[in-house]
């Protein structure tokens, strides 16, 4: 059955063009920059999550349009190289690609692999950026399925996992790997690098008090406003909230958080975490909810979150001593949390505040 078309009344002809230009007006002043308590905040999103910038002391008199597109248009940069997702991505056509032979990429690309790399090595292959395989069989990433593996599956996708097949020459920047069906992934790594790229863009405008977040990835420079330090909080690694921890003063330093309490499934009663050890073929299984790591380069926290998270709280805290990182980890134990922390962790927050 045909229903007759009804068109415009007179009144609803003049609000049409009014309703939209209310509509535009709020578009465009949820893409400005707020200012609140003597500081300014831009938000947006980026790598499938959101992202934060707020300037305090004299970097609030930087805010702009211009500003913010430009912060915008270098996490897009970022995520143009580095995006599995994106097949037209530098990292995707590396992946794509059966060649043997450097493949050239960016010296953006060059530099996360590289410290991808050392990471790995250094962690004896927690931190392995060839994972993907084993994480999309697992349920997790591009190409996911939707049933856990069986054994067969796990061992014949553990042949197309590890780093050392992967190697990376920094000048000139290319990428090689010595099976054709190598994946590169870099989003345990890529947000933290974002993070600094952003960092690098405010302090070439000559911004020294700013806070930079993506997706939970933090550095921090300066003061907040009239003086006072930037806090950060460690989240209660709980799904069915959003609490905090642990509070923190900081002056500088970049901050990255590795859990497995927001993306995990749960079969026949046991939870199966998202963070897949590349060592065995199989989710981590031990009590270490989550992992936050202060280092100067948020890249650098990004990528060793992870591989602590991979170790488990006694390896984790071990390789932290060892490479003298800051490190706190908090830990399941008898239906409640257990914080353990390394002694530069102690030392930087000394003082730790309520949240």
């Amino acid at each position: 059955m045909n229903l007759p078309r009804a068109g415009l009344t007179p009144r609803a002809k003049v609000l049409l063009p009014l309703f939209l230009l209310v509509l535009l007006g709020l578009s465009y002043w949820r893409l400005r920059p707020t200012q609140s308590s003597g500081v300014v905040h831009f938000t947006g999103r980026t790598m499938g999550t959101t992202y934060q910038v707020t300037l305090g002391g004299e970097a609030t008199s930087l805010a702009s349009d211009e500003l913010r597109q430009a912060l915008q248009a270098e996490l897009d940069r970022v995520s143009g190289l580095m995006s599995t997702y994106d097949e037209n991505s530098e990292l995707s056509k590396f992946n794509a690609s059966s060649s043997t032979e450097p493949f050239a990429v960016s010296r953006d690309t060059a530099q996360v692999v590289a410290a991808a790399l050392e990471i790995s090595k250094q962690s004896g292959g927690a931190f392995d950026v060839t994972v993907a395989p084993l994480v999309a069989l697992w349920g997790f990433g591009a190409g996911a399925q939707t049933q856990p593996p069986t054994p067969d599956q796990v061992e014949g996708a553990r042949r197309k996992v590890g780093y050392q097949r992967l190697s990376v020459s920094v000048d000139p920047p290319t990428l090689t790997k010595s099976d054709p069906d190598l994946h590169c992934d870099l989003s345990a790594i890529a947000k933290g690098y974002g993070v600094d790229k952003l960092a690098d863009l405010l302090e070439a405008r000559g911004a020294k008090d700013y806070l930079v977040e993506v997706g939970g990835e933090i550095r921090v420079s300066g003061h907040k406003a009239e003086g006072r330090r930037w806090r950060i909080g460690i989240e209660r690694p709980d799904s069915e909230t959003r609490d905090v921890k642990q509070a923190l003063e900081v002056d500088a330093t970049g901050m990255a958080t590795s859990g497995d309490y927001r993306n995990y499934y749960e079969k026949d009663g046991k939870r199966v975490s998202h963070t897949i050890d590349a060592r065995t073929g199989y989710p981590i299984d031990h009590g270490l909810a989550s992992v936050s790591v202060l280092h100067p380069s948020c890249m650098w926290a990004d990528g060793y979150a992870t591989a602590i998270n991979v170790l488990g709280p006694q390896e984790g805290l071990a390789l932290a001593k060892r490479l003298n990182l800051a490190v706190s980890l908090i830990v399941r134990q008898a239906g409640d949390f257990k914080t353990l922390s390394s002694p530069v962790f102690d030392n930087v927050t000394a003082s730790p505040l309520e949240p």
